[in-house]
């Protein structure tokens, strides 16, 4: 039998245990087991440990805190659908021109320095179809060990800083890769333009399919406006494809709203905790999995430059090796200056060789200008 503290029987200033012969030592509040020592000094817990920083990949969240913002540089942006703020966060809209974000400042929530701040643009009625949300998608390599789709589906649990002008029930959801399985969800900002911390428990989906390959495992919806088309119930699992909450707040339906948010957390359990700080580098490099920019030198020849000549003239190609391996496959762009010559090659032939575009690196040939060239393989 296992020797039991139970803390309804334990006087003040001390904690005294009566040894026993099964080597087991267990505590109790209120008749419930908490936590478990057994022989061979093994500790168990009911429930998750509440500690900073627990280690491994604590927060499925990519630039939570948004530090990262290497398209924009803090500047605002006016969105269309699918373009990316702060990195990792992504905009979708069924109207433009009806709201602004940008990585801003703050020196309000205790621990960091940024957050993402929108702004409505105008007084717009959300019809039924539309929607106006900021987004993360969540590669399905990252949520492997949820086991969702399955009947030991673990749940999460959501965690976030946020401010804004107006006062009532926001909402935002949880989906699959195809957006046929929503969790709707609400959260109440209680005080005008005060900084409130939010967090909600999601249960498991036992049903449904959840990609755990290099695609969208989950996505995440912070609802900014949706119409009942794309709202559903709050608290609940449904076949739907809903991004946010019936009877939302709808920041674009007011001119001049703000809302802002920071330390979002996506976490495995049902209990919230602290927000899992990481290293400016290591974040940076997961954002750069999906994301990076590469700027090259002026004038002169790209395999000059560059070096790892293979071939000879006039087949000079030199291989390019991203900052971090890609998810997939990533495409290409100019982002500033003017690239002369050609471009990143897709595929080229060399003395029998086949070399092209990969996850790890790139070949070139031909001359530059100043320029500087991103690579996305975002979800």
């Amino acid at each position: 039998m296992a020797n039991t503290i139970n803390a309804s029987t334990v006087g003040l200033g001390s904690l005294i245990s009566t040894a026993d012969n099964s080597g087991i030592l267990q505590l109790q509040t209120t008749g419930t087991t908490a936590l478990t020592i057994d022989a061979s000094q093994n500790v168990s817990f009911a429930k998750s440990i509440n500690v900073p920083n627990t280690f491994g990949f604590k927060n499925r969240i990519i630039n939570g805190d948004m530090r990262i913002d290497q398209r924009n540089n803090s500047a605002t942006i006016t969105p269309i659908t699918g373009q990316y703020s702060v990195d990792r966060w992504r905009c979708y809209l069924t109207q433009a021109s009806k709201y602004s974000i940008q990585k801003a400042g703050t020196t309000l929530v205790p621990g960091f320095s940024n957050a993402l701040l929108v702004y409505s643009l105008s007084a717009y009625s959300v019809t039924a179809t539309d929607y106006f949300l900021i987004s993360q998608h969540i590669e399905g390599l990252n949520i492997t060990d949820l086991a969702w789709g399955t009947a030991n589906a673990s749940p999460i649990t959501l965690s976030f800083w946020a401010y804004s002008s107006l006062t009532g029930t926001f909402g935002g959801s949880l989906t699959n890769k195809p957006a046929n399985r929503s969790y709707p969800f609400t959260y109440t900002i209680n005080s005008t333009n005060t900084w409130e911390y939010k967090t909600v428990t999601i249960p498991g989906d036992t049903t449904g399919t959840w990609s755990i390959d290099n695609t969208i495992g989950m996505s995440l919806y912070f609802g900014l406006g949706a119409g009942t088309t794309y709202s559903g119930t709050a608290g609940s699992w449904s076949s739907g494809q809903y991004y946010s909450a019936t009877g939302a707040v709808s920041l674009v339906g007011v001119n001049g709203a703000a809302f802002v948010i920071t330390g979002v957390q996506l976490e495995k359990g049902s209990s919230a905790t602290s927000f899992d700080v990481r290293d400016y580098g290591r974040e940076l490099m997961l954002c750069q999995r999906y994301y990076e920019i590469i700027t090259y030198p002026s004038n002169g020849s790209a395999y000059a430059i560059l070096g790892g000549i293979l071939g000879g003239a006039p087949n000079h190609w030199c291989v390019v090796y991203y900052k971090q391996n890609k998810r997939a496959i990533p495409t290409f762009a100019v982002v500033n200056g003017s690239w002369v010559g050609t471009t990143p090659i897709i595929s080229i032939s060399d003395d029998q060789c086949v070399f092209g575009m990969s996850t790890n690196s790139f070949y070139l040939s031909g001359t530059l200008g100043t320029v500087a060239a991103s690579f996305s393989s975002e979800l």
